[in-house]
């Protein structure tokens, strides 16, 4: 049978629907339900409130950060940590061209540049190899700190993004790092539960920053959440998206232009009823893409696995098509047929806003944009396949 027929057939019996198959979709029980109530009965509904600091504590215990911060969403996670992390405006961000636009957007309005360098062909986040042909082509050490040769910009941080939930080669891209005298922030917003050689995404770098949208792997409605590797850095990033607020019985006092970014507590119960079933998800992730992984063997097609030494969340099941023509056939017929697929992100240097940004070369990226095709990867914990 022809492969892109098995994948409707497979994810019709998968699902066991007739009906519109989205990507990813969340689900809800009692215990989220019950913190949702418990915080309307309780009036603190905004960003004072006990499941704020709940469900802190609890991704800082899963992921084993030293501290958390909860935000708004995840844009806001990462602008409050390349801000922590010292990034100002005029200075250059160094990030990967295959990327969600939110990780762009937050340094072109933190005043910065980004910089696109290309991915890796396993796991499709940001190469090492290619950030150090980079650096050196354009970068310069000066006064401890690294600039760019021809803008004379600071380079003020590095940004890999964990693509899909798999986690980028964080040895080499810290080893690069060190070498520049750069900080690295890593956007995990896709890989709540990806593991790099037994350490959690988002807590090698300086700063890490999820998010907990409506289609990530637990969700808070929208929110987001800075992982910090010390308690005063976690306590500078609380100051600093609370309004920088001093603390006092009564008084409003401001020590610096802060942000106002703290989830609502509302935001946060879900979030505390998610946590209870993260492990039930990730196992059924795990589990489709096994499915997807034996249903695309001996095809043309071939599946996205996780990169050696790293266990992934499989957020977003992918896989790469021999072509262009075959990937625009695949996403018309599944589409058609009530199936959501769908390609990955529009490069960022080919975004009219970013595409006269300094950039490598981008072979694997532009490879990739061409041939990779998202797959339905909600996940199934309360019935079998």
């Amino acid at each position: 049978m022809d492969p892109i027929q098995q994948l409707v057939d497979f994810t019709r019996h998968y699902y066991q629907t007739n009906d519109f198959i989205p990507l990813h979709a969340p689900q809800f029980g009692d215990a989220e339900k019950q913190a949702v109530m418990d915080t309307l009965e309780s009036t603190f509904v905004s960003s004072v409130g006990r499941y704020v600091d709940e469900f802190e504590q609890q991704i800082s215990q899963f992921t084993g950060s030293a501290g958390a911060v909860a935000t708004v969403n995840g844009t806001a996670a990462l602008h409050a940590a390349l801000y922590a992390s010292g990034v100002r405006q005029g200075d250059m961000v160094i990030t990967q061209a295959l990327s969600f636009v939110a990780t762009a957007n937050v340094i072109h309005h933190m005043g910065a540049t980004p910089a696109f360098v290309d991915i890796s062909p396993s796991g499709f986040g940001l190469c090492p190899d290619a950030l150090a042909a980079f650096l050196d082509e354009h970068g310069q050490l000066r006064d401890g700190a690294c600039y760019h040769k021809t803008s004379h910009q600071r380079i003020g941080a590095v940004v890999p993004m964990h693509t899909f939930g798999h986690p980028a080669d964080m040895d080499g891209l810290l080893r690069v790092c060190q070498q520049w005298h750069i900080p690295l922030v890593e956007d995990a917003a896709e890989s709540l539960g990806s593991w790099y050689q037994g350490h959690h995404t988002g807590t090698l770098g300086d700063f890490g920053a999820l998010s907990f949208n409506g289609n990530k792997i637990i969700t808070t409605g929208g929110g987001g959440m800075v992982l910090t590797r010390t308690a005063g850095a976690q306590q500078q990033v609380k100051h600093l998206t609370t309004t920088a607020k001093v603390p006092h019985p009564y008084e409003f006092f401001h020590d610096q232009a802060g942000f106002n970014y703290r989830m609502p507590n509302l935001n946060a119960a879900l979030g505390c009823g998610q946590m209870t079933r993260l492990n039930d998800y990730l196992k059924a992730k795990r589990a489709l893409a096994e499915h997807y992984q034996q249903l695309f063997a001996g095809t043309e097609y071939q599946f996205i696995q996780e990169p050696e030494n790293c266990r992934s969340n499989y957020w977003l099941n992918g896989i790469i098509c021999p072509d262009k023509a075959c990937r625009d056939k695949l996403l018309t017929i599944t589409n058609d047929q009530g199936v959501m697929t769908r390609p990955v992100w529009q490069l960022m240097h080919r975004l009219p806003m970013y595409q006269d940004c300094i950039r490598g070369t981008l072979p694997t990226a532009e490879r990739a944009a061409e041939r990779i095709v998202n797959l339905p990867s909600s996940p199934l914990t309360t019935k079998e396949a």
